[in-house]
Formats: C-alpha cells, sequence, structure tokens
C-alpha cells in the first residue's frame, strides 16, 4: 500500500497556506465584502437597513461635499507624489555619493518615516497652529508679515499644509527605494560613458534614469496607494476641515459612517475608491512581475 507523502503534490502548500487564507478572509475579505453591501444599504449604527440598490451612489454623485474631495484626493495624491518622487530622487543621488557622515545623513532621513504618523501630525498641527506655529511667529519678527497666519483656517492654505506635511513624511520611501537602485547599478556602466565624453546630465538621462524606470513605477504605484489613503495625517491635523476644504476619500467615509451614522452612505464613499485601488494594486504587481 502506497504512503501519503506530504512533501509530494499540493497538499503540504495546501496545509501550510489554509491558516494564513483563513485568517485574511476573516480579517479582511469578510470586513469587504460587507462593507460593499453596506454601500447598498441605508443602514446606520444600530440599525441593519434596507436594501436601496444604487440610491446611496446617486446621493453622492449629487454632494457637493463628495465631489470637492474627489477633486482634494486627486489634487492631493498627484502634487504630493510629484514632489515626493522628485525630492526623494534628488536626495538618493546626494546620499549615494560618498562624504564625511554620510552614513549618518542617512539614518537622519529615516526619522520622518519611522515615527508614527499620529505622533509627526500632532508635532505638524502645533507648527500649523495660529497661536503657537513657529512659522507665523519666524516670518513676523523678521518683518515678512504684520500678523499670523491661521494656515488651517483657509482652505488653500490648509491644502498646501497638508501636502507639505505628506511629502515630509513621503521623501524617505522614494529616497531608499532609489538609493537601493542606484547602488544596483554597475559603476562600470557611468565609467564607459565618461570615457566616450557623456556629461553628467546624458549619464544621468540616458543611464540612469532609464535603469531606475521599473523602480520608479513600483514605488509611484505604492506611494499613490499610500497617499490615496491617508487618514491619520488629515484626520489628526484639520478633520476635513475647513469647511470640509480638505477631506479625502477615506476621511469623508469615516465622518460619515462612524461620527454621523450613516453607515450605508460611508460603505458607498468607500465603494468608490476600490476600483483605482484595485486598478493601482494590479499595476503594481504587474510591475513587480515584470522586475523579476
Amino acid at each position: 500500500m502506497p504512503r501519503l507523502s506530504l512533501d509530494r503534490g499540493p497538499l503540504l502548500p495546501t496545509l501550510l497556506l489554509g491558516p494564513a487564507a483563513v485568517l485574511l478572509g476573516g480579517l479582511l475579505a469578510f470586513p469587504l465584502a460587507l462593507g460593499v453591501l453596506l454601500g447598498f444599504k441605508d443602514a446606520s449604527i444600530g440599525e441593519p437597513g434596507a436594501f436601496i440598490g444604487l440610491e446611496n451612489y446617486r446621493y453622492l454623485i449629487t454632494d457637493p461635499v463628495f465631489r470637492i474631495t474627489a477633486l482634494n484626493t486627486a489634487l492631493y495624491t498627484l502634487v504630493t507624489v510629484v514632489f515626493k518622487l522628485a525630492l526623494g530622487l534628488a536626495l538618493a543621488l546626494i546620499l549615494n555619493q560618498r562624504f564625511a557622515g554620510y552614513r549618518f545623513w542617512r539614518s537622519v532621513l529615516l526619522l520622518p518615516y519611522v515615527v508614527p504618523t499620529v505622533l509627526s501630525a500632532f508635532a505638524w498641527w502645533w507648527i500649523l497652529d495660529p497661536q503657537f506655529s513657529f512659522i507665523s511667529w519666524a516670518l513676523v519678527k523678521v518683518g515678512l508679515l504684520d500678523h499670523r497666519v491661521d494656515f488651517l483656517g483657509h482652505a488653500w492654505l490648509a491644502r498646501g499644509s497638508l501636502m507639505v506635511a505628506n511629502v515630509w513624511r513621503g521623501i524617505p520611501f522614494f529616497t531608499v527605494g532609489y538609493l537601493a537602485g542606484l547602488q544596483a547599478i554597475p559603476k562600470e556602466l557611468h565609467e564607459a560613458a565618461a570615457i566616450d565624453g557623456a556629461g553628467d546630465w546624458q549619464i544621468f538621462w540616458r543611464i540612469t534614469w532609464v535603469l531606475l524606470l521599473p523602480l520608479t513605477t513600483i514605488l509611484t504605484i505604492f506611494s499613490a496607494i499610500f497617499t490615496f489613503t491617508d487618514f491619520q495625517l488629515i484626520w489628526t491635523i484639520t478633520r476635513g476641515g475647513p469647511a470640509n476644504a480638505t477631506h479625502l476619500f477615506v476621511t469623508l467615509a469615516y465622518q460619515r459612517a462612524i461620527p454621523g451614522g450613516a453607515l450605508g452612505e460611508g460603505a458607498a464613499i468607500a465603494g468608490f475608491t476600490l476600483p483605482l485601488l484595485a486598478l493601482l494594486a494590479w499595476g503594481a504587481l504587474d510591475a513587480l512581475r515584470r522586475q523579476e
């Protein structure tokens, strides 16, 4: 009678993956399915609600706050990712050089990324506060302004301030990624190009940047996902204010569902983000496969 061997066939991999699949299904798949279902109901806290089809989505399309939120989310994601990419690449090119203390500065660079988001958000809230902001104090002291600036009290100032905070926090992600990519490029390519008479800009544009393009795709997609769903920074500093001017999809969904009690409406707002997030996730996985 042949013996059953666990190290052959699909049995062992299935047994090993089973607990993780159950855990992920319970913690991710089930809440996701429940959230999608709630988006088609008029559920509220304490009330299961009735099935209303696409009514929540129809209402949101005509909701001016939702429209502002859609614009804010697109603008916030696009602007911050572009600046994080550019500044992260610039810092990576600098830190890829050998100079006195370069190891120390590489370590310091990680601080914005490793500090808990809520803690750094509180620091930025203090920096931008109209009464305690040292930026306003310094500008008044040097005579550039005659009064303190309320960075979080005006729509566009608040949007710009949050973008600065997000860029500050997200630069290390790009810098570390690009630094790893730069160190993987053979130095012989740069040396051969220099011998052939290529300048620094030509070497960067025709060799370095071309080799960094696959990595750039991966970093950009992941950063876009993180920025698109940036809840802690926005909610801690402005809670979507002033006058709903800084809401993202995630903060508006939370505000409508939890403090507001409209679970169905909040779930519908989150449902609007699922197709785009799924597209970004597919792009990230495809880029990783191509990288391999």
